[in-house]
């Protein structure tokens, strides 16, 4: 009787360590570009995507799936057929070639310039220059990654650092839209995609809500950026990536150089918010935080974005007002290339308004009459596709 007993025990034992392999769920997800290995048993997402087919749901993960495993692109993540938005990037199909670029014109103030017509434009690629085929301006549902640099090194529980950011999170959540679909994601040495793509409020409150201990105090800004956008880059419509950010990196496996160049393939505008600044005021003096400046300034220009650095927290309403506005407002140019060579080169692209009179550059006046400086907001390229793809 005590071998039964005690051979009955040692299977209980053996039970529950299969079991506590399981472990449990992790409160991340990977579907902001890679949705989950579908399973067995799958259930419908909460709040469904834009689709211009009929949304797919989206499946929980397999146990044994693996990042490598997944594809790229969810389907609830495909265009809306009313959408008229498109990325600043190069569309191409086996015959023909179409090149999408989002233009955004703003004043000396970073006011949007709207009404503008068409002839007004001239696309130049490798200074030749091109004719427009398609044009159109207006507002579109957005997609937006909201990304932010959460790490011991500023950011402590309870703080005023901790705080600060929380709120800044939050000022830009209460400017979307309810169209809108926000991504949240907080990186360190590390980045978790805590919430993917929804238009529910409540679920991105509760997200911004677990952001409570950093684990680390390194921040992996150009990992981050080039993954973030990397999955993002074949999602159609309007779309960008806002960054709360140092600016600094201090980790990452891939240079400066590398993430330049992935974010001008990516087709991703990158609008970025400096934190330093207002979390530590005469920070932003050091030869550290110049580079950083500088290297979120060439980000940002390159991809069609804007970088912003308030200095104090009360700018932050306008800080946000003006991204909504240049994320928004934008006028879409669409253009055949004439060199339809297949050879994997890098493409620059200039827009330019020119007065069509005068083939001279256009000059805006102010309501007294005065001239006032313009500033013209796209994407500065794209990378031709080869011949084998």
């Amino acid at each position: 009787m005590k071998r039964l007993i005690v051979a009955f025990a040692i299977l209980l034992a053996l039970l529950a360590c299969l079991l506590a392999q399981d472990g449990p769920t992790s409160v991340g997800s990977d579907t902001v570009a890679r949705p989950r290995k579908p399973a067995a048993d799958t259930s419908a997402p909460a709040t469904p995507a834009p689709s211009s087919t009929p949304a797919t749901p989206a499946p929980a993960p397999a146990p044994a799936a693996t990042s490598t495993d997944l594809p790229k692109i969810p389907s609830k993540l495909a265009p809306k057929p009313k959408d008229d938005g498109g990325a600043a990037s190069a569309t191409f199909s086996a015959d023909t070639s179409l090149v999408t670029v989002d233009v955004a014109v703003v004043d000396n103030k970073n006011n949007f310039v709207p009404a503008l017509p068409r002839n007004d434009f001239r696309i130049l690629e490798d200074n030749v220059p091109q004719t427009i085929r398609e044009f159109s301006m207006g507002q579109a549902p957005m997609t937006v990654a909201l990304v932010i640099e959460f790490s011991k090194r500023f950011q402590w529980y309870g703080g005023g650092d901790w705080y600060l950011t929380l709120q800044t999170a939050y000022a830009f959540l209460n400017t979307m839209k309810r169209d809108d679909y926000v991504a949240v994601i907080r990186y360190d040495l590390r980045s978790e995609i805590v919430q993917d793509f929804t238009n529910d409020p409540m679920k991105l409150q509760q997200a911004l809500h677990s952001f409570t201990f950093p684990d680390f105090s390194e921040a992996n800004l150009f990992d981050v950026l080039t993954d973030t956008a990397d999955r993002m880059s074949k999602i159609q419509g309007r779309k960008a990536i806002l960054i709360l950010t140092s600016g600094i990196d201090t980790f990452s496996k891939i240079t400066y150089d590398q993430a330049r160049r992935k974010l001008q393939d990516s087709g991703v505008p990158i609008y970025s918010v400096g934190l330093l600044t207002m979390l530590n005021p005469g920070a932003g003096e050091g030869i550290t935080m110049v580079q950083a400046d500088n290297e979120m300034k060439t980000f940002t220009r390159e991809t069609g974005g804007q970088a912003y650095f308030p200095r104090w927290p009360a700018e932050i309403r306008d800080v946000f007002g003006e991204i909504q506005g240049a994320m928004r407002n934008q006028y879409t140019l669409a253009y055949s290339p004439s060199n339809q060579e297949k050879d994997g080169k890098f493409r620059k692209i200039t827009v330019q308004l020119i007065d069509p009179d005068t083939n001279q550059p256009i000059v805006m006046k102010d309501q007294k009459g005065k001239p006032i400086k313009y500033s013209i907001v796209a994407k500065q390229g794209y990378t031709a596709p080869r011949a084998v793809e």
